[in-house]
């Protein structure tokens, strides 16, 4: 295993741990957003991470005084809660669908799982090699 192998490890490390924040907060927003479903003139919110996590790899920029030096991981796009403005369904101001945030919670479910199932394989690999398989 090479310094550059445990540099890569280490960005898929931290990416995972990022996406795990921002599935987090989005259950938490999911949430939320069911809770105050028949609330009049509530707003949805929702969480804004993958577009902003996009432009951070594609633009990343690591400032390192060396080749072997190791990125931190907080090149990764932020996670921010943002108000729904769309125009809502309903008489009373309310925007929140019903359908669509349990929708999101299955997928944001999915999503968390993975990324845990993930983590977990990368922990059980880094045992298995400093315990020599044992």
């Amino acid at each position: 295993m090479t310094i550059n192998d445990i540099s890569r490890q280490q960005f898929t490390y931290d990416l995972i741990k990022k996406s795990l924040d921002a599935a987090s907060a989005r259950g938490q927003v999911i949430a939320n957003n069911v809770a105050n479903v028949n609330t009049a003139g509530y707003k949805g919110y929702y969480v804004s991470f993958e577009d902003t996590l996009k432009n951070s790899i594609d633009n990343i920029n690591m400032k390192k005084d060396s080749p072997l030096h190791m990125g931190d991981g907080s090149g990764f796009g932020e996670i921010s809660v943002k108000q729904d403005t769309t125009s809502s369904m309903k008489n009373d101001g309310n925007n929140v669908d019903i359908d669509a945030e349990m929708a999101n919670q299955a997928q944001n479910t999915l999503m968390y799982e993975a990324l845990i199932n993930r983590a977990n394989t990368m922990i059980s690999t880094k045992k298995y090699v400093i315990t020599g398989g044992n």
